[in-house]
């Protein structure tokens, strides 16, 4: 796939290093609110392809633009845009794709895709094992750590931690996801049953994108334990509860564009090439 033009609206570091990604591949690509002054909107009725960021706004109703010069209107972006372009974005909202509707675009979510999801869980990991090692003050090797949730990401993170040393259990709601963990070597619980033993880890990671850890809940954590959130919003910890209690807690989001912007732009640069290629 060589000789398409691309338009980048937004994002971070992940959509700047896709955008050299495309170059090096043959392609025309010009940004928009991601950190340089270029031509205006109106030229991208021309792409072949326009990309959001991930997600695509934020709760203030503007595009997601930390490397912009400014604060850009969602609505304001959208309507400078026209029917054509495959566009696509991340974690489109229903509000979002409604106010696109408004002026005939439909936006392709890529954050839906499971290709991508995959690849992201793995930067999301690792970044995992960073923010631990860089905040416990110990080796995992020889620690006792609970991973909540046995999805992509808790697989992952559950394996990396392991294979460091550490003695990770996993609690999680099915029964088949707890024979998976297993059948890895982890030890298992019902999260039902989260409660019982809370004192004994020396680090959480949480997965699950709903209040696992409420106050009661972190009450029972052992002195020291540090809590990972790696759940997207709105996340999976009562953090005022937590700052209360002086439990330590970081919430971790959007890691694959802080800790691995290549390798986050490049699975984001495949899973676009294979929605266009399922478009013709």
């Amino acid at each position: 796939m060589k000789g398409k033009r691309f338009w980048l609206l937004g994002g971070d570091l992940r959509q700047e290093k896709l955008a050299g990604l495309l170059r090096e591949d043959g392609h025309t690509v010009h940004t928009y609110a991601l950190g340089e002054s270029g031509p205006g909107l109106e030229e991208a009725a021309r792409a072949d392809c326009v990309v959001l960021p991930l997600p695509v706004c934020g709760a203030d109703g503007a595009l997601n633009a930390p490397m912009g010069e400014r604060r850009y209107p969602l609505e304001e972006v959208l309507a400078q845009l026209r029917p054509g372009p495959f566009l696509c974005g991340g974690m489109v909202s229903a509000q979002t794709q409604a106010l696109a509707a408004r002026y005939g675009l439909t936006i392709h979510d890529y954050f839906r895709r499971e290709e991508l999801a995959i690849a992201n869980a793995v930067p999301t990991a690792e970044g995992a094992v960073q923010i631990a090692l860089e905040e416990m003050g110990v080796t995992l090797h020889g620690a006792a750590v609970l991973v909540l949730g046995y999805g992509r990401v808790g697989k992952l993170t559950a394996h990396r931690m392991a294979a460091l040393g550490a003695r990770v259990t996993v609690a999680a709601r099915g029964c088949e996801a707890l024979a998976w963990a297993r059948a890895y070597g982890h030890g298992a619980c019902p999260l039902d049953g989260l409660e019982e033993g809370l004192g004994r880890w020396d680090l959480v990671v949480n997965t699950i994108p709903s209040r696992v850890l409420d106050r009661p809940r972190l009450a029972l954590l052992r002195e020291g334990c540090l809590v990972i959130d790696l759940a997207s919003k709105p996340g999976g910890v009562d953090f005022q509860g937590a700052a209360e209690l002086g439990t330590r807690c970081v919430w971790a989001l959007s890691l694959p564009g802080k800790v691995a912007p290549i390798s986050a732009g490049a699975a984001l640069r495949d899973t676009i090439y294979n929605m266009l290629g399922e478009c013709g």
